[in-house]
């Protein structure tokens, strides 16, 4: 597996269109990319800054995945996402360095992404994604 770049900071919102505001109106910045996840119960949207994204995450339904996090945290960082190549090979690299996959191979992500997701209390507390594809 190689890294190549950041891929984007997930930040878990309750509504979009209100954060998308200060992304947009202040910053300056264009969401370039929308997408429904409903087996996730996940709409996000992509924010382009230079070569890396923020992807803002919002609960599309009582039964989202990240309805827990809202509950406890409130809004805020989700995750870092990595951009890389070799996916495949992540599950079981990050088995044998005693770093915990939260799935037993690389699932779809957004934009026809495939993504990984290591549990953050085997990487220092930060929910970590690794992301293969362009979205």
């Amino acid at each position: 597996m190689q890294v190549h770049r950041i891929d984007h900071v997930g930040i878990v919102v309750r509504n979009a269109s209100e954060r998308l505001r200060f992304y947009s109106d202040f910053l300056g910045l264009k969401s370039v990319h929308t997408e429904e996840l409903p087996e996730r119960g996940i709409r996000i949207y992509m924010i382009e800054v230079g070569e890396s994204k923020i992807e803002l995450l919002e609960p599309m339904n009582e039964q989202s995945e990240i309805n827990k996090f809202l509950e406890s945290k409130g809004e805020g960082i989700h995750h870092i996402a990595f951009n890389v190549t070799g996916i495949d090979e992540a599950v079981e690299m990050a088995k044998k360095n005693g770093f915990q996959p939260l799935s037993d191979a690389p699932r779809p992500g957004a934009g026809g992404t495939r993504v990984l997701f290591l549990h953050p209390k085997s990487v220092g507390g930060v929910l970590v994604e690794l992301v293969e594809g362009h979205h």
